[in-house]
């Protein structure tokens, strides 16, 4: 599957106010592209438009050639992590993802497992989710965004509330999915996650792009 991303003359507006400002973009394949930018720069707006979860005043946005919002209301093939992971407080992680995946029916509970491992949870413990660190709240986050091996990840600040071994083993798996041909579109605040692991930065202010440039080249 193609797995590029294009956003051409994307604006989005709430009454008189304008968040995203004539937005122009392309992500390409097999890449990490970061956003950066202040609190309020329209960094999370951008990525709730990819996803298809805020439809633009004007402008649009294609992955692998189809519309959002035309052709598709949310892209397919697709892995979110868009502010806080909601899950249920009263169930393990293993649980909480076994509900989502039972949605779509297409992974296995070994899958599941994996995917846990991956991130550097237990997959055995049964800690209810709701008794989670931060930390391991994010680390289940990146489970469920992964767990059904989707060619695009949008992850808005995916190392929020891990501590330096987290990020470490996060940046880790990230790289590594990169090498297995993945597009990931990632929100950062931190210079040294962009610095390691960004092919692409792209730099929003008051709902512009002002800074776009590619790393060593």
């Amino acid at each position: 599957m193609q797995a590029g991303i294009e956003v051409h003359d994307l604006t989005v507006s709430f009454g008189e106010t304008t968040v995203l400002n004539n937005i122009s973009l392309s992500f390409e394949e097999n890449k990490i592209h970061s956003l950066v930018g202040r609190n309020g720069s329209g960094k999370t707006m951008l990525l709730k438009c990819i996803c298809g979860f805020v439809l633009p005043a004007a402008g649009s946005i294609k992955i692998a050639n189809q519309q959002i919002g035309k052709d598709c209301d949310v892209p397919e093939n697709i892995g979110i992590i868009i502010e806080a992971p909601g899950f249920l407080p009263n169930y393990d992680g293993y649980t909480n993802l076994k509900f989502l995946a039972a949605i779509k029916k297409q992974i296995s509970k070994e899958q599941i497992l994996q995917v846990i491992e991956k991130v550097g949870l237990d997959s055995k413990s049964k800690k209810h989710v709701g008794k989670y660190s931060l930390g391991m709240r994010q680390r289940l986050g990146l489970a469920q965004a992964l767990m059904e091996n989707p060619d695009i990840l949008i992850l808005d600040e995916p190392m929020n509330g891990l501590d330096n071994q987290g990020v470490k083993d996060i940046r880790k798996v990230l790289l590594e999915l990169k090498n297995q041909g993945k597009t990931i579109l990632l929100a950062s605040h931190s210079r040294e996650d962009i610095e390691i692991l960004c092919d692409t930065v792209h730099e929003l202010d008051h709902g512009k792009i002002i800074n776009s440039y590619t790393k060593n080249g």
